[in-house]
């Protein structure tokens, strides 16, 4: 099997990876090296990076030869599919020369566990280290931190990629032992606490002497499914809320369970993917990184999951009127990010804008605030908006109007680079 047809495989194998969305991470250019990293430059295979530019990863598995037999994997070991490996030095090759001729601007990489987990982490380590060090490739590498890895060898990999992901696959332990006995909560966990403490470890030695080197400068996140488990919205959300507490996680990203193999334990092969509520969870996040929400406010036990027809935060407005409205020219800034319509860019806007007088309700549209969503929980000078009347039932109407119609999107294929255009 040559070099292509190991990428055909190991490409189409990887597209059920989530990668990152920027890299977060920082390492100029530097003379006799090839490429750099920084927040602008780094993404995942065929989205937008943080100033609006379209990027690329190499996404791509080491091997999609595995020892697991995780039930909703396409790679498990009792699936019958192609298999394939590259040796370090076909991958290290093959990333440098896409670079050089502009296909890319890093790697994602991961790979299905071969022989043991250390095995293939000591591969990947070569493959890494041939680009740093013979290629000098000094741009983006996100790689896949395999759970049961001895410190040793995470340590290693850690020094020698931007980030570092370990995928807890399925929110609960019940779940995981059911569709992952191979895996175990343990063993997931314990490098995910390495990196953090490693990570920190790291920073403060960046104090002292500059030139020391970085562990996983760009941190780490992680990956869910969503839907392969009865596990409700309330558990997700907590589960992800107690890891950016832990392990300071910089994403936890959430994957639409996609049937790609039959088994009697997982919902069926012409069930559709449950995109709508990887959007809605990806909403929450959100609320829960930048707009000072806590799971437990969101949701809890007697409501667990998400009102498909609304945004999270609209939902939480509806449940506490009592919180409304707000008055734009006093309340500070965490009170007006819990307006629906109001962004942390319009908030700080506002905050800006009300030092040189009274805002009035016409003026916030100029702000960024959306107006369809904020007029109904807020004031400005006093007044609400001209004419506007409603009661709690209409307002739940005049909100699921106004929501923008959310049309997920057919699941995600990785193109092969060598397609040509019809």
């Amino acid at each position: 099997m040559d070099v292509l047809e190991k990428l055909a495989i190991l490409t189409d194998a990887a597209k059920y990876d989530a990668a990152c969305t920027s890299s977060g991470g920082n390492r100029a250019a530097k003379k006799g090296y090839v490429g750099n990293t920084s927040s602008s430059v780094a993404g995942c295979c065929h989205t937008f990076s943080a100033d609006g530019r379209c990027v690329t990863l190499l996404k791509v598995l080491f091997t999609n030869r595995c020892v697991y037999d995780c039930k909703y994997c396409v790679n498990r070991r009792s699936n019958e599919t192609r298999r394939a490996a590259f040796t370090p030095e076909e991958l290290a090759d093959l990333t440098i020369q896409f670079y050089r001729r502009n296909y890319i601007e890093g790697l994602f990489l991961s790979s299905g566990v071969f022989r043991s987990p250390d095995y293939t982490t000591e591969l990947m380590i070569q493959s890494l280290r041939l680009l740093r060090e013979r290629y000098r490739f000094n741009g983006y590498i996100h790689a896949k931190a395999i759970p049961g890895t001895s410190p040793e060898l995470v340590e290693q990999l850690g020094f020698l990629a931007d980030r570092l992901s370990v995928n807890i696959e399925l929110p609960s332990e019940a779940g995981l032992k059911t569709l992952a006995p191979d895996k175990t909560k343990g063993a997931i966990l314990a490098p995910m606490r390495q990196i953090q403490l490693r990570n920190r470890q790291s920073r403060e030695e960046l104090v002292k002497y500059r030139h020391a080197p970085k562990f996983a400068p760009a941190g780490q996140s992680t990956q869910l499914i969503v839907g392969a488990t009865a596990d409700s919205d309330f558990h997700i959300l907590r589960l992800t809320q107690g890891l950016y507490d832990r392990y300071r996680l910089k994403r936890v990203f959430y994957s639409a369970y996609v049937p790609v193999v039959k088994h009697a334990l997982l919902p069926a092969k012409d069930v559709k993917p449950p995109l709508l509520r990887e959007h809605r969870l990806y909403q929450a996040d959100w609320l829960l990184r930048f707009y000072g929400f806590r799971a437990e406010e969101l949701l809890d036990e007697s409501a667990p999951d998400f009102d498909p027809r609304l945004d999270p935060k609209c939902c939480w407005a509806l449940q506490h009127l009592d919180y409304f409205p707000i008055e734009v020219n006093r309340a500070d800034y965490e009170a007006l990010l819990r307006v629906p319509g109001v962004g942390m860019v319009s908030a700080k806007r506002i905050l800006t804008a009300r030092r040189a007088g009274p805002l009035h309700i016409d003026q916030l549209p100029k702000l960024g605030v959306v107006m369809k969503r904020a007029q109904y929980f807020l004031t400005a000078s006093g007044k609400i908006a001209d004419g506007l009347r409603f009661t709690p039932d209409s307002l739940l109407r005049r909100l699921i109007a106004a929501e923008a119609p959310v049309l997920p999107q057919p699941a995600m294929e990785q193109l092969s680079l060598f397609d040509t255009a019809g």
